[in-house]
């Protein structure tokens, strides 16, 4: 599945010389003589609504396979009957029930997308 590229959105005169304080963010122009609210041509992409992917692609790494979010080992067993899936294990849990499930995953010969050193 082809997921759509999309351009690096910033705020008017990031990487100009003179403008060495503006950093790489976006935030809504709102000025009334803003050239790229108005989107005057050379001064860069704004998000738009054709930026956004098919609803069949969310959640899609981009490995091409499908996230799964795991909290826990019966979430792990249920992700396995999924085909062509990527695991993603949940920020709260510790370190050590992280390296737990990990292992479980690779076991079951699953590729975890936030792997923990042991």
């Amino acid at each position: 599945m082809n997921i759509k590229k999309k351009s690096k959105f910033v705020v008017p005169n990031y990487g100009a010389k003179s403008r060495k304080g503006v950093k790489n963010r976006w935030r809504h122009q709102r000025g009334i003589d803003n050239k790229k609210r108005v989107m005057r041509s050379g001064y860069g992409a704004i998000p738009k609504i054709g930026y956004k992917n098919d609803i069949l692609k969310n959640g899609i790494g981009a490995d091409g396979k499908q996230k799964v979010l795991i909290s826990n080992s019966a979430e792990l067993k249920g992700a396995m009957l999924i085909p062509d899936v990527s695991i993603v294990l949940h920020h709260a849990l510790s370190k050590r029930k992280k390296f737990l499930l990990q292992t479980e995953a690779e076991k079951a010969g699953l590729k975890v997308a936030n792997k923990v050193k042991a």
